[in-house]
């Protein structure tokens, strides 16, 4: 375990379908946004959803795929790692943007009803 230092695994929804930008170097970048959702009870015993969202790059053969496979909605699990970029704004304040650089796309297939329905009555 002492070889992994930054690793990120989620699985979640897009917030929209990927952006993509072909560089005139040759390669290609993707963004988009990807939730995560967590469930608590609070309380007074009402189940809470909460929902993380988190801001996704992909450089080329992932970004091909994020642009031919992934759309608003779409269910994925990504390995990648986290990055953290700084920069002043307009008025001079120190903001940080923190980004899942993702080397590993994978869609998450949907089960289907009568299978689920199959596994929790057997």
């Amino acid at each position: 375990m002492n070889t992994v230092k930054n690793f990120v695994q989620l699985v979640g929804n897009l917030g929209r379908k990927p952006e993509v930008r072909h560089l005139e170097s040759g390669k290609s970048v993707a963004k988009f946004s990807l939730a995560t959702s967590d469930y608590f009870i609070s309380k007074t015993g009402e189940k809470v959803q909460d929902t993380q969202w988190h801001n996704v790059i992909a450089w080329s053969k992932n970004a091909h795929f994020a642009e031919k496979e992934l759309d608003k909605g779409v269910e994925v699990a990504i390995k990648g790692r986290i990055v953290y970029k700084m920069y002043d704004d307009k008025n001079g304040i120190r903001r940080t943007i923190t980004e899942i650089v993702a080397e590993e796309i994978e869609l998450v297939p949907k089960h289907s009803i009568a299978a689920t329905q199959e596994t929790t009555t057997a």
